[in-house]
This record gives structure tokens, C-alpha cells and sequence, in this order.
């Protein structure tokens, strides 16, 4: 019998990717950031590479807390309220990439014709999407083949269908997909070259992220608190860690095209770190530090949200001539090197956004979409 108990592991788990994804996301200073704090360059791995997936790994914990209550509903219920919630995520995703709307040096709104359409919110919407559609309608056989497949279909696809070499810049064809069905103008030009990481074709892959967030979660509430299910979860990502590792030899692992390799580099670790922080939490039951944490946790859509908007604002109001966000960098560059400066801004950036969620904690106010 499946436990309903909410575990606070799951809501830490949640609560730290959160606070993680804002520190690598607002640094006072890009290039500079602490190794660990930046992503690979294309081929490789670090620990920022690490918060993105772990996002749709939690998206799937919280699945498996929902789909028994989908099962019992009509299917019309189901399709409303994933279309609803897919479109309202996406929609804040794109909203923070067309922010802040209005050119203020040219008086005119900013044209929607180079905008951005993909991007972080707007992936972890189809892949919620995805999964729960597989989920509902699949058996738990059937969710894994299917799992297995969309990982081997991906590898063969890039493969086969890349140019030169195809897990290249220039030879991936996910990019070629995406000049066709969205078009120059609304690609990320991060890489100095119209380029999406979180383009359509990679979006396959990382939706079995999300799926198997979902087994971990369905197996937790099912185990329960013993050492023998942390145990298991344990030797199961370390199982897909090492294949992970094994697959790198012929697919390397790679945030910006999500390569397969990187599916079970990622969600190994995700099960791995989970399964340690139930050991902590759960059975040794030492939660005063969880609150922190829990705060993120607690409207995590909401707050990550807000960190984008802020850290917009942080570049286009200005004091003395010069951004807030450089202002405050600045300040810090008088008293420490560029790399510590940054790292420093970023923490109090995210302590700012914390600060948000500890009133709306506190004032009981809990936005879901």
C-alpha cells in the first residue's frame, strides 16, 4: 500500500535546486564564477550542470503524489488540468524571456519577434506535460521501455542525422530542427551562434529525467523510512551513474544537448543525494537545518520566477550611472577578488528572493499553478 505521508525530504531536495539554480544564475559577474559554478564549456560535467536536471528530477517526485488522484478522475479532468498547468508554466517562462517588455530607451514594447521561445520554465512545462500523459496512460513496464526508448531513439537520432561530427556545435541536428520550427530570432545566442540549449529535439531526453524522479518518488512513499529502501535507492543511482559513465564513452555527457549519458549521470546523483537526505531527515530525524531550505521549497515556481524579474531589474535601474546589480558587484570588488566578489553577490541575491519566500511562507501565502 502507497503511503500518502508528505516527506520533507522531497521538499529539501526541492527547496535546494531552487536555491541553487538562483546562485548560478545571478552571479555579479559572468566568466568569473567559481569553476563548480559554471556550466561546461560543451563536453563535461560540473556541479551547476547538475541543477537543471535536478529540477525535472523533483517535478517527477511531486508526479508521483498526484497521479493516483489522477487515476481516479475522468480523463477530462486529467487533460484540463495538465493543458492548464503546462500552458501557465510555459507562459511564465516566456514572459520572463519577453521582460521587461517595454524599451525604455526607444519608448516602443519590445518586439515578440526576438523573443525567446525556449527556455528553463518552458522545457520543465513539456516535459511535466509529457510524463504525466505517459504516466497516466502506461503501466509501470511499459513507463520504463518507454523510458529506454526515448533514450536510445535520442542517441540514434543525433547520431545518425547530425553532421560532421554530430555531437558538435555545428553538427547537432537538434539545432537545425530548431532554426527550422522557430527560427533564428527566438534562439538563445549564448554560444555565439543562434543555439538553444533547451531546444525541441533535447527536450526528449530530459523528460525521462522527470520520469524517473517519479519511480524514485513512487518507490520512496511505497518503502517507506528503512535502511534497506535507502539502501536499494542508493545502489540504483549509483547502477545509473556508472552507466552513465559507460554511455559517455560513445555519447559524452553534455548539458547543452542533453545527451543521454547525462540523463543518467544526473538522475543517478539526484537518487543518490535523496537518498541521503531521507537517511538524514526521515530516519535520523535531524531537521533544524531543513527549514531554510523548505522555504524555496514551499513556492519554488513562484521564486525562481521572481529571481529572473529581479535580476532584470537589477541590470536596467541605475544608480550613479551604473546598473544596481554592478553597484553592488562593485562594492563588493573593493574588498575581494572578482571570483569571490561575484560568488558573494550571488548569495545575497538569493537571500533576497529568500526573504520573499520566508513573508509568504509566513503569511501562509502558497502559489501553485
Amino acid at each position: 500500500m502507497t503511503k500518502s505521508t508528505r516527506y520533507l525530504a522531497l521538499d529539501v531536495f526541492r527547496g535546494a535546486t531552487v536555491c541553487l539554480m538562483i546562485v548560478v544564475n545571478s552571479p555579479g559577474e559572468w566568466g568569473v564564477q567559481y569553476g563548480p559554478l559554471q556550466h561546461a564549456a560543451w563536453h563535461g560535467f560540473t556541479l551547476t550542470d547538475l541543477v537543471f536536471p535536478s529540477f525535472l528530477f523533483a517535478v517527477g517526485n511531486a508526479m508521483a503524489f498526484v497521479m493516483e488522484r489522477f487515476a481516479e478522475q475522468s480523463d477530462r479532468v486529467f487533460w484540463k488540468k495538465i493543458i492548464k498547468r503546462t500552458f501557465l508554466i510555459f507562459m511564465i517562462g516566456f514572459l520572463l524571456s519577453w521582460f521587461p517588455f517595454f524599451d525604455f530607451q526607444t519608448g516602443e514594447f519590445r518586439s515578440l519577434a526576438t523573443t525567446r521561445i525556449p527556455g528553463v520554465l518552458q522545457r520543465i512545462a513539456f516535459c511535466y506535460a509529457i510524463a504525466s500523459i505517459l504516466g497516466h496512460y502506461c503501466t509501470r513496464v511499459q513507463l520504463a521501455v518507454t523510458s529506454v526508448g526515448l533514450l536510445l531513439g535520442y542517441w540514434v537520432v543525433v547520431y545518425s542525422l547530425g553532421t560532421g561530427d554530430p555531437y558538435s556545435l555545428t553538427g547537432f541536428v537538434g539545432n537545425t530542427i530548431d532554426r527550422y520550427l522557430l527560427g533564428d530570432s527566438h534562439l538563445y545566442t549564448g554560444e555565439g551562434r543562434p543555439f538553444d540549449p533547451e531546444g525541441v529535439l533535447s527536450t526528449i531526453p530530459a523528460v525521462v529525467n522527470v520520469i524517473l524522479g517519479y519511480f524514485t518518488g513512487i518507490y520512496i512513499r511505497a518503502r517507506g523510512n528503512t535502511y534497506e529502501a535507502i539502501a536499494k535507492l542508493m545502489i540504483a543511482g549509483a547502477v545509473l551513474v556508472l552507466s552513465g559513465f559507460w554511455w559517455d564513452l560513445f555519447f559524452p555527457f553534455n548539458k547543452k544537448i542533453w545527451s543521454s549519458s547525462f540523463v543518467l549521470l544526473t538522475a543517478g546523483l539526484d537518487m543518490m543525494v535523496l537518498a541521503v537526505l531521507v537517511f538524514v531527515i526521515e530516519i535520523k530525524n535531524f531537521r533544524r537545518w531543513t527549514y531554510f531550505f523548505e522555504v524555496f521549497g514551499r513556492n519554488p515556481l513562484i521564486i525562481y520566477a521572481l529571481s529572473g524579474v529581479l535580476i532584470t531589474v537589477f541590470y536596467l535601474v541605475k544608480i550613479d550611472g551604473q546598473s544596481v546589480l554592478g553597484f553592488v558587484y562593485g562594492f563588493f570588488l573593493h574588498f575581494m577578488s572578482p571570483a569571490h566578489a561575484s560568488f558573494v553577490f550571488a548569495v545575497v541575491f538569493m537571500l533576497v528572493n529568500w526573504s520573499v519566500g520566508y513573508l509568504m511562507d509566513r503569511k501562509k501565502i502558497y502559489i501553485k499553478v
